[in-house]
């Protein structure tokens, strides 16, 4: 037993060299390469958190622009909408007074020619009423000689 215990007592003096060597090559380690590592790596994440973020500040300037545009947009085709309906009402009114100046000049060609013919109408009453007249009286000669050209034969 004495011998194991040598052995051991031995085998553990033997490995200190070796634990310091490798507490050694743990903090070259942790000195050299992973605190440069751990460091480039919170940069890198950094960096693309902030281009992350950056990039979410351009997406919602973009989202606000377009809804800016979508809102300039529609006001615009509001306004156009409003264009086209008062030039409709415009158009509308203008062939309104078309219509009732038409009318207005179609009622006057027909009172007119309503007069136009009532002056005809009495023109040609005092024709048939002078024509009448004279044939009356054409007539009477006619007849009146004849009757006393009847009497005289009586």
């Amino acid at each position: 037993m004495d011998e194991l215990l040598r052995q051991l007592g031995d085998l553990a003096l033997g490995s200190i060299p070796t634990l310091i060597l490798f507490v050694i090559l743990v903090l070259a380690y942790r000195f050299i390469l992973y605190g440069p590592l751990m460091r480039i790596r919170a940069e890198r994440r950094e960096r693309t958190a902030g281009a992350m973020e950056r990039s979410r500040l351009a997406v919602a300037r973009a989202d606000a622009r377009a809804q800016e545009y979508a809102a300039k947009l529609r006001a615009a085709r509001a306004e156009l909408f409003r264009q086209r309906e008062q030039r409709v009402q415009q158009w509308n009114a203008e062939r309104e007074r078309a219509v009732a100046a038409a009318r207005v000049a179609a009622q006057e060609r027909v009172r007119t020619a309503q007069l136009a013919l009532a002056a005809q109408n009495a023109e040609a009453r005092k024709e048939i009423e002078a024509a009448a007249s004279e044939l009356a009286a054409q007539v009477m000669g006619a007849v009146l000689p004849a009757s006393k050209a009847v009497e005289s034969l009586h």
